[in-house]
C-alpha cells in the first residue's frame, strides 16, 4: 500500500572524501584499526569476495559452443582464450562442478579479451546447488555493467558441490574466464532476519529512494559507474523491479545535472526533488507516475552535501552542503516552492549554529543535516552537531537554539530517525567528531520534540551491555519498520571514506519499547561509504552500494536483501502475511478517515513515508502509528492525524500488523 500528498491531498493505492576540487590521495588508503570492537564478524581487511578455490577436479558443462571456442577454455588459465557459446536462444548456461561441497561465496567472470563484445555477459542468475537436480532460488542476480573488466556475484555463502551461472536476454554469452570464492558462513541466530538474495547492479549505488506506487528503487551513482571526479553532467541512473527481478540502466542527460553528492526530497506533490552535488546549483525533478526526469529550478546558492526537509505546506527546505559551491560562503537555508519551481533565500536561518567543529572545518562542518519537517512548518534540526536548533521558514527564516543532545560529541554521518512522528520521537546513533579519519561513537539518544521552539526531552539508549549501541559506527544506514523498530546496518568503527577496513557485519535494532538495541543476523557484503539502505513496499529492506573511489577495490556493484523477523516464523520459514484487499479511496487530508478492507481484523497499522537517501542521510523517512480501528460496514475505519507537521505531505506507505506482529 503506498499513501501520496498531491497539492496537499493524500493519496493511497495498492500495492565525502569525494571533493571534486582534490584527488583521492590519503583518503583511498587504509588506516590502522584505532577504536576496538567486539563484532566478531567486524574486517580489519578488505575481503570482498572470500578465498578462491583451486579449479583442480572441476568439470564444467555449457548448453552449446562454437567450435575453437568450447566449454574448457573458461577454465584453463589464459585470458586469450574463451568460451563462445552457439547463437540459438537468448539463455546460456554455465554448471561448473567442484567434485567436492564447497561453501560458495562468490563467482567472478572475465569477459573475453579481443576487444570484441560480442557474448559478455549483463543480465544473469546464478544458483548453487549440492546435487545439480535442485537449485532453488537464485543466491545472485542482476545486471552487470559493460566493459572488458572483471564481473563479481558476491552472496551469502551456500554449502554445494554445482554453480550454475545464467546468462539472460543475449543470443550469444561468452567467458574468458571463471573462479569461485568460498567464504565463512555466519553463525545462524536464533531470531535476526535473513539476508539475500544479491542484486548485482550496473553502478555503484550512491544515492536511492523507492518509487511511489510500484514499490521499484530508483538508484544512482554519479556521471560514471565508479568515478565522480571530472563531472560530465549526467548521472548514471538504474531501476530494481523487485517483481520481476530485472535490473534496467539509463543515463539522465536531460537535466543536465550530475547529481552525485546531493540532496533529495519528496516533495508536497508527491515529485522527487534533487538539488546540487556535482553540479552545485542544479535541481532535476523525478516524476513517479511518468517515469520521466526533467530539469527543476536553480538554487540561490550552490551545494553539496546538504541536508533537505519536507515541510507541513510540502515545500522543501535545505540548508548547508559547503562540500561543492565554495566554503567561503555561509550555507543559510532556502526553500523550495513545487508549485511554481522556485527557490528563495532565508538568511537569516543561518547555518552557523548547526555547524562541527571538524578538523577539515570549512567543507565539512556543514555536511548532512539531521532534519524533521514539523509543526507550523518548521524544522527540528537534530544533528550531526551536538547543539540542536529549530529553524523557521516563513518570511526571511530564522533560528532559535534546541540545546545540546545531551553530553554526546558531535557525531558527523551518524544516523537519525523520526520512528514516531505524531509523538515526535527520534533516535539518533552512531556517527564521529569528523569526517573522516576519526572514531566512531556508539552514543544513541531517543530525542523528543513538542512545539516548536521548545528544548526537546533527551534521554541515552542503551543495549544489553550498557550504554548506546552495540558497535561504534560511521557510516551506517537505516530504516524505520513498520512495527516501530529501526533496523541499522554496516557502518566502520575508525571513519576513511573508499575503504573497507574496520567494517561492521553485523547489524542492530533498535527496540523502541525497551530503548535498547539489539544485534541481528550478521551478512557477509561490507556497506561503509556510499552505501544506502531504504524500506521496501513489501516490508523488507534494500541495502546496497558503498565505495565510488576511482576504480577502487572497494567499490560493491550490488545490493542485498533484508527479511526481518516480522516476516519469519519462528523456524525461519515465510510466515502468512495478512492482505488489505481494498481502500476505499486514494485521495486523503490529514484529519480525515482512512477506510480499508483486510482478511484480518484490523487493529495495529502504521503509515510509512516513502524513503530518499544518500550519505547516511534519510530525511524523507517517518513513521505514524494508526493503532485505533473501528469496524465499519465490513470494513475498518481509522482517523489520520490532523497536523501535516507530523504527517507530512508527500508519498506513505500503508502497513497492517496481525496479532504475531506480521
Amino acid at each position: 500500500m503506498h499513501l501520496k500528498w498531491l497539492t496537499g491531498l493524500l493519496l493511497l493505492g495498492l500495492a565525502h572524501a569525494d571533493n571534486d576540487k582534490s584527488l583521492l590521495s590519503d583518503k583511498e588508503t587504509a588506516s590502522q584499526d584505532q577504536s576496538a570492537t567486539t563484532d566478531p564478524y567486524a574486517t580489519n581487511q578488505a575481503p570482498p569476495r572470500g578465498e578462491k578455490l583451486s579449479r583442480v577436479q572441476w568439470t564444467v558443462t555449457c548448453d552449446s559452443r562454437q567450435s575453437g571456442n568450447e566449454c574448457e577454455k573458461l577454465l584453463d588459465g589464459d585470458v586469450n582464450s574463451f568460451w563462445l557459446s552457439g547463437t540459438e536462444g537468448s539463455t546460456h548456461e554455465v554448471i561448473v562442478d567442484l567434485s567436492r561441497s564447497e561453501n560458495v561465496h562468490a563467482i567472478s567472470v572475465v569477459p573475453r579479451q579481443d576487444g570484441n563484445t560480442d557474448g559478455q555477459i549483463a543480465t544473469h542468475q546464478v544458483f548453487v546447488s549440492k546435487d545439480k537436480d535442485n537449485w532453488g532460488e537464485a543466491v545472485a542476480y542482476g545486471t552487470w555493467y559493460a566493459g572488458s573488466g572483471e564481473k563479481l556475484a558476491i552472496f551469502e555463502p551456500k554449502k554445494g558441490q554445482y554453480v550454475r551461472l545464467l546468462s539472460l536476454g543475449s543470443n550469444v554469452a561468452s567467458i574468458s574466464e571463471l573462479h569461485i570464492y568460498d567464504g565463512k558462513t555466519p553463525q545462524k541466530m536464533a531470531h535476526g532476519g535473513v539476508w539475500g538474495p544479491t542484486i548485482d547492479l550496473p553502478i555503484v549505488a550512491v544515492s536511492g529512494a523507492v518509487i511511489p506506487k510500484t514499490g521499484e528503487v530508483l538508484i544512482w551513482s554519479s556521471w560514471a559507474k565508479d568515478d565522480y571526479l571530472s563531472s560530465k553532467g549526467h548521472t548514471l541512473t538504474a531501476i530494481w523491479n523487485p517483481v520481476a527481478g530485472s535490473v534496467t540502466q539509463r543515463k539522465v542527460q536531460n537535466t543536465y545535472h550530475d547529481m552525485f553528492c546531493s540532496g533529495m526530497s519528496y516533495d508536497g506533490k508527491g515529485e522527487l526533488l534533487v538539488t546540487g552535488g556535482n553540479n552545485d546549483r542544479t535541481s532535476s525533478i523525478f516524476d513517479p507516475v511518468s517515469g520521466n526526469w526533467t530539469a527543476g529550478g536553480e538554487m540561490v546558492l550552490g551545494r553539496g552535501y546538504q541536508a533537505s526537509a519536507t515541510i507541513a505546506d510540502g515545500r522543501v527546505f535545505i540548508i548547508g552542503g559547503s562540500w561543492n559551491g565554495g566554503t567561503n560562503i555561509d550555507k543559510n537555508g532556502e526553500i523550495y516552492n513545487p508549485e511554481d519551481d522556485s527557490f528563495t533565500y532565508l538568511p537569516n536561518a543561518t547555518v552557523k549554529p548547526m555547524w562541527t567543529n571538524d578538523r577539515d572545518s570549512g567543507y565539512r562542518r556543514d555536511s548532512h543535516g539531521w532534519l524533521f519537517g514539523w509543526k507550523n512548518n518548521t524544522v527540528f534540526q537534530a544533528g550531526p552537531s551536538k547543539n540542536m536548533n529549530w529553524y523557521y521558514t516563513s518570511g526571511t527564516g530564522d533560528q532559535k537554539p534546541a540545546g545540546p543532545r545531551a553530553a554526546a560529541d558531535d557525531a558527523m554521518s551518524g544516523n537519525a530517525v523520526m520512528f514516531d512522528a505524531v509523538n515526535g520521537k527520534i533516535i539518533t546513533f552512531g556517527g564521529s567528531p569528523s569526517y573522516e579519519n576519526s572514531d566512531a561513537t556508539k552514543d544513541a539518544h531517543l530525542i523528543e520534540i513538542n512545539e516548536p521552539g521548545s528544548q526537546p526531552k533527551v534521554t541515552p539508549a542503551t543495549n544489553p551491555a550498557g550504554q548506546g549501541m552495540a558497535y561504534a559506527r560511521t557510516f551506517h544506514t537505516s530504516v524505520i519498520l513498520p512495527d516501530g523498530s529501526v533496523f541499522t546496518t554496516g557502518g566502520q568503527s575508525y571513519g576513511v571514506p573508499f575503504n573497507d577496513s574496520n567494517a561492521h557485519l553485523t547489524p542492530e535494532l533498535y527496540d523502541p519499547k525497551t530503548n535498547m538495541f539489539n544485534e541481528q543476523q550478521p551478512n557477509s557484503i561490507i556497506r561503509v561509504y556510499h552505501s544506502i539502505s531504504l524500506l521496501l513496499t513489501d516490508g523488507r529492506i534494500f541495502n546496497g552500494g558503498s565505495g565510488l573511489g576511482v576504480s577502487a577495490p572497494t567499490n560493491h556493484f550490488d545490493a542485498q536483501i533484508y527479511t526481518p523477523d516480522y516476516l519469519l516464523n519462528d523456524d525461519g520459514s515465510p510466515a502468512t502475511r495478512p492482505t488489505i484487499t481494498s481502500v476505499a479511496t486514494n485521495t486523503l487530508r490529514a484529519g480525515e478517515k482512512i477506510s480499508i478492507s483486510a482478511d484480518i481484523k484490523v487493529k495495529n497499522a502504521s503509515l510509512i513515508r516513502y524513503g530518499t537517501t544518500t550519505h547516511t542521510v534519510n530525511t524523507d523517512q517517518r513513521r505514524i502509528v494508526l493503532d485505533s480501528w473501528t469496524p465499519s460496514g465490513g470494513s475498518y475505519e481509522a482517523t489520520l492525524p490532523a497536523d501535516t507537521g507530523a504527517l507530512l505531505p508527500g508519498p506513505w506507505m500503508l502497513f497492517i500488523l496481525n496479532d504475531d506482529g506480521v
